[in-house]
């Protein structure tokens, strides 16, 4: 199946494209004072951030509906944010306190909201993809019409457990959609160098599994493409590949010096295909809104992400008792 494209004058609303600008720009401000922190010694063990990836997560999340799952990788923090986490909760839990969503023992990669129905960064490369299934499985089980949205790298993409869920996800027609973030270059090896294949969403085509490439800079081809995905899920008709091109600014991790691209490279990207910056330019060019409207709204984004640190800070660190909770599931016995 070739690649859609998404419509070159798509028909949305100013509402709908403010909506998409602040929910990207609260990624993108969150995720510069999560390094920040980082860089102060408040954030330790793994801090993996999302700049440069904010319209993949965002435009997905403009195409579910209420009761829709989601597990991802440990690049999370985006995801956690474009599903109605609270930032203070999250960046709590990246500060390791107990006001975090897991009580400041899980930090970055380990947090789990079953009000928001996100299941979870996970730090085993590929491993959250048969989670994802399953998760879809419980939803085809109950006949909820629900969808789950997994997502996983272009680094993932080359492990076998993706494939197997690929067969199994297609044998039971499992209402999941696999999300890959190809940022092209996984923790440091670029697509090129590591795939002998054109694509990746063209690999599920051995199991009757259509999908398609997604201009993932691009926050309303996301969300059309997303639309798309989840219409087949509903329909009962099973899985769906989205391949969605991204770019990450930063590199791999906070220890990551990137060194394997130049800053050229990362300079062109964010200058021709910023995705915060098109839409703030579809609103500037399109009257939707003048420059002073979206500085208020960075003013109010940059004051929500400043609560979440100045809470992070004051929320106490976990008792010692905490090492002993949540390990078990208490059941009742008759």
């Amino acid at each position: 199946m070739p690649p859609k494209k998404a419509a070159a004058k798509p028909n949305v609303s100013a509402e709908e494209l403010l909506g998409h600008y602040r929910e990207m720009l609260l990624i993108r401000r969150f995720e510069e004072k999560a390094g920040q922190l980082y860089g102060m010694g408040l954030i330790g063990g793994f801090c993996h951030l999302y700049i440069g990836q904010e319209a993949v997560v965002v435009g997905l999340e403009a195409a579910a509906e209420e009761g829709d799952k989601r597990v991802t990788s440990y690049r999370d923090h985006g995801h956690m944010l474009a599903c109605g986490m609270d930032p203070k909760g999250i960046m709590a839990e990246l500060t390791g306190r107990e006001g975090g969503f897991s009580k400041g023992k899980g930090g970055s990669m380990h947090m789990f909201s079953k009000e928001k129905h996100f299941y979870g960064g996970h730090g085993i490369v590929a491993a959250q993809v048969p989670l994802g299934a399953g998760l879809a499985f419980a939803d085809k089980y109950k006949g909820n019409g629900r969808v789950t949205f997994t997502y996983f790298g272009d680094g993932a993409a080359n492990q076998g457990q993706v494939y197997e869920t690929y067969n199994m996800a297609e044998l039971w027609m499992l209402p999941v959609v696999f999300v890959i973030e190809n940022n092209q270059y996984a923790m440091g090896t670029s697509v090129q160098r590591s795939t002998k294949s054109p694509s990746l969403w063209q690999r599920g085509a051995a199991y009757g599994i259509p999908g398609e490439e997604v201009d993932g800079m691009n926050v309303l081809a996301v969300k059309e493409a997303g639309e798309r995905a989840v219409a087949h899920c509903r329909a009962g008709k099973g899985p769906y590949i989205l391949e969605v091109k991204t770019y990450r600014y930063r590199g791999h991790s906070m220890s990551d010096p990137a060194k394997y691209r130049t800053r050229e490279e990362v300079q062109k990207m964010r200058d021709e295909r910023d995705p915060i910056e098109q839409i703030r330019d579809m609103l500037l060019t399109g009257k939707h809104a003048t420059d002073d409207d979206l500085k208020a709204i960075d003013k109010e984004i940059k004051a929500i992400v400043n609560e979440a640190a100045e809470f992070s800070k004051e929320s106490p660190e976990p008792a010692l008792e905490e090492l002993w909770t949540d390990i078990y599931a208490e059941t009742a016995v008759n």
